[in-house]
Parts: structure tokens; sequence; C-alpha cells
């Protein structure tokens, strides 16, 4: 281990929550159905398709991949979301990003039915989590909240710094984090003196998509440090937003690229998958 850190171990923790939920599942009278729509040949696009399906199919899911040509048109994804939207067997739809140039990401995701939309991007969903209502919540932020259980964190009027803006991990985060009852700050790439905003931080949330922004000093004594950036260099190795070993002699608690929040994602859209089936079938929140 480095430093003094107690190191996260995400596949662990992804390993339990997918146990729990097969535990759920297997005394449904039904399984709850899931289908990833990929469209392309992305090979990151791939690998994570894969996993998914295995990972559903391991705890009791009906999950089955519709493999679409590159060349698919966006009226014709839209007509496959359509079909998936109005099949009563389907409780989670998840359309693989990114999709190719000719087809509206923005179109799509709107499109998906917001009671089944696992991935919690529709606009209905973001106003939902934005307002503090209950909804399907993006998966890899809902995965942080379990790893920041998992570290023992404090999170009522803790400081919390999300580093990243986008809508799929940055906004959300900062969402859950307030309903949480941190005090949170965004920072991103027009911050101004980024290093003094994370060394204020309790819990930092790095997910910026630049490897190893967050050098060692920037790191308060004993803080929590979640790194969801995955950046894969030239010499293939994968690294995280976050320089490990120098952050890891600071902090109290850090995650590992890989092996800390990726495995997280895929058993919190299971969740939400389990969610949106109950849900929709009557059967209560779960």
């Amino acid at each position: 281990m480095s430093g003094g850190a107690r190191v996260l171990d995400g596949k662990a923790v992804a390993a339990r929550l997918r146990a729990a939920l097969a535990e759920r599942v297997a005394v449904l009278p039904f399984r709850p159905g899931l289908r990833v729509v990929r469209v392309g040949e992305d090979p990151a696009s791939g690998i994570y398709v894969r996993n998914k399906d295995r990972a559903a199919t391991a705890a009791g899911f009906d999950s089955a991949t519709i493999h679409l040509p590159a060349d698919t048109t966006q009226a014709a994804l839209l007509a496959q979301v359509a079909a998936l939207n109005a099949d009563p067997a389907v409780d989670g739809i998840l359309v693989q990003l990114p999709l190719p140039p000719q087809i509206s990401t923005a179109a799509v995701i709107a499109a998906v039915d917001p009671a089944k939309d696992v991935d919690g991007f529709h606009p209905l969903n973001a106003g939902r989590l934005a307002a503090g209502q209950p909804g399907l919540v993006p998966c890899t932020p809902s995965g942080v909240m379990h790893l920041l259980a998992e570290a023992g964190a404090t999170l009522r009027g803790a400081r919390a710094l999300v580093l990243g803006r986008s809508g799929i991990v940055g906004r959300p985060m900062a969402q859950l984090l307030l309903n949480a009852d941190c005090t949170v700050t965004v920072a991103h790439s027009r911050t101004r003196d980024l290093a003094a905003e994370c060394r204020r931080a309790e819990i930092l949330v790095a997910a910026v998509g630049r490897a190893e922004l967050v050098r060692g000093d920037w790191i308060a004594e004993g803080a929590i440090v979640i790194d969801v950036g995955i950046n894969r260099g030239a010499d293939g190795r994968l690294r995280g937003d976050v320089a490990f070993a120098e952050a890891a002699a600071r902090a109290g608690a850090i995650t590992p690229v890989p092996g800390g929040v990726g495995p997280m994602t895929i058993a919190c859209l299971l969740e939400n998958t389990l969610e949106a089936a109950l849900a929709r079938r009557g059967a209560g929140g779960g």
C-alpha cells in the first residue's frame, strides 16, 4: 500500500453489491430485463458491453445486446429505441456511447423512456436529481457514493470538491454530494488556482480526463480521493486523473486506476435496472 492511504478496492465493493443484487433478483417472480444497444465497432465500447452483459447474466438478469452496424441511421436507431420502450419485458435501456457522427447523442438520450433510462442521462432524470427528487441516477456518480460509504466518509458538512463538470459525471456527482449535505465546490479547466481549491477538500472526486493532473501536494492530509479518470498513455498503461503514488502518501483513502471506480459503474447499472424494474412493475422501490 502506497504511503499511509487506504486503497479502496472497487472490484471487491462491486462484487459485494452484485451479490446483494443477485439475492434480491433470485426471489422475484420475474427477471429484470436489460437491453444494451451498441452501434459500430468502437473497441472500448465492445469491452464495456461484454463486461456489462456478463455481470448482468451472472446476477440473474435477462440481459441482451443489440449490435447495429456503424452506418445505422439516426431514424433506425430511434426506431430500435422506440421498440424497446414499448417492450414490457425490458426494464432498462442503455445506448452505448460514443455514437457514430451521423447520429445525435442528445436526440437518442431524449428518446429513451425515462422510466427505463438506466444510464440516468435523460433530461427528466437529470432534472429530478437537481430538484432532489427520486429518479434514476448516472451510474458512475452512484458508484462513487458507494465507495465513499466504503471509506467511512462523514459526508454531512464535509468540504467536497468535484473536479470536472460533464453531464455524465461532474454535475450529477455534485448534486449527489449536495443531497448528502456536503459543502460542494465544482472546479474545472477554467478554475483559477486549481491546486489551492483541491487542498481545501476533505473529499476530492477527480473526473476531468487528464492523466495525473492532480499532484500529491494538491491533496489535503487525510483526504478521501476518488479518481474517476481513465486515461490510456502512449505506453498502453491506464492512468487516472490523480498521480496515485504521490497522492497516496498524503490521502487517508484513495481509489486506484484501474480497479477503483470502473467496476462500480457496472454494478450500479444493475442496481438501476433492478430499481427501474421494481418501480415499473409495481413492486415498490426495493
